[in-house]
């Protein structure tokens, strides 16, 4: 049975091996409001805490939308005034979260990925869309400043002409598209979505979480600022990976000819 957080519409279930975090506002093609940026981190942090979670999946309630953009019936009362800069801490202190969180992140994209959908897929680390997916950006269409940080990510993924493009236009861009600017990894037909995302998330869990944690954290220390980079704290995860137990597995399991049963330690 769905486990619902502090927000019902923030449905999070695991199952087995995967988290899943599901936006669930299927009436407004799963627009995300604050109450659901709020409950985000809390999902991950009961995630990050479950040794048996090895992987999470993002998507949207339903086949309509993944995430069709910011709750807009909101804006008056939480993304204007005196209540801008609350919203504005919430929604990045979600993404950031996610964009530091420790195990691999899946967005499994139907349908609609706008605006904040767009930010939250960007910060997982595999995009997988299905066929009818549509992605946009539409900022400019109704006035609002795109954050530096979102923009940076976006740009990070598909460049400044093509960030440029989605910010200026405003545009949809199809999944096809999406996959050539490299906005997404895999585009797949809607009946396939869930059998592919299942299977790339079995590839996933059964690698090792201590070197998936470790090519995470330093590719996250490669994208600062050279003068921020940290060396010797890249050095310390590499280290942590041969010293572990896993790491010994893993030469057993080589040269035994058998699968290796990792347990994060």
């Amino acid at each position: 049975m769905p486990e619902h957080t502090s927000s019902e519409r923030i449905i999070a279930r695991q199952d087995g091996a995967v988290g899943r975090l599901v936006f669930n506002n299927p009436a407004r093609r799963n627009a995300v409001s604050l109450d659901m940026l709020e409950a985000i981190p809390k999902v991950l942090e009961r995630y990050a805490a479950e040794d048996a979670v090895r992987v999470v999946v993002l998507s949207g309630a339903g086949d309509k939308a993944f995430v069709s953009g910011a709750d807009i019936s909101q804006f008056e009362s939480q993304r204007a005034g005196d209540a801008l800069q609350r919203y504005e801490e919430i929604a990045e202190g979600a993404l950031a979260r996610l964009q530091e969180f420790d195990k691999p992140l899946v967005a499994m994209i139907r349908g609609y990925c706008l605006g904040a959908g767009v930010n939250l897929a960007n910060a997982c680390d595999l995009r997988i869309a299905a066929e009818d997916a549509r992605f946009g950006i539409p900022a400019a269409r109704i006035g609002l400043g795109y954050r530096a940080s979102s923009t940076r990510s976006l740009v990070e993924l598909v460049g400044p002409a093509y960030a440029r493009e989605m910010l200026i236009t405003g545009r949809h861009f199809s999944a096809a598209e999406a996959k050539h600017i490299g906005l997404v990894h895999h585009v797949v037909s809607p009946d396939e979505l869930e059998s592919f995302t299942g299977k790339m998330c079995e590839e996933i869990a059964a690698n090792a979480p201590l070197s998936m944690r470790t090519a995470k954290r330093i590719i996250r220390e490669l994208l600062r600022p050279s003068r921020e980079f940290d060396a010797a704290r890249c050095k310390q995860w590499v280290d942590e990976c041969f010293a572990s137990a896993d790491y010994a597995e893993g030469r057993r399991a080589f040269m035994e000819k058998r699968k290796p049963a990792f347990k994060g330690r």
